[in-house]
């Protein structure tokens, strides 16, 4: 069982590095807000799996934290997006 929850993880872990390429090139404001979002989710589901592969709860209430902050973060990007225009 945990074979294939490493297996998942190194994809998610591709993935990711995709997502922060395209985060680097991305045209409009977004495309690089939609990735940023991109880019913690993924986070979330790596952290999550891991708390399970490794038996540790506590990266489930780190996974919990980051996903909060990327609320948070999405509704300052759109703030300042719309004080900007």
């Amino acid at each position: 069982m945990n074979t294939y929850l490493i297996i998942i993880v190194l994809a998610l872990a591709v993935l990711l590095l995709l997502s922060l390429l395209y985060i680097l090139r991305a045209a409009s404001y977004a495309d690089c807000l939609l990735s940023t979002q991109l880019v913690s989710t993924i986070g979330v589901a790596m952290l999550a799996i891991l708390s399970v592969i490794k038996s540790q709860p506590y990266l489930l209430d780190v996974a919990l934290v980051l996903a909060l902050l990327t609320s948070i973060t999405v509704v300052i990007f759109t703030q300042l997006r719309r004080n900007n225009q």
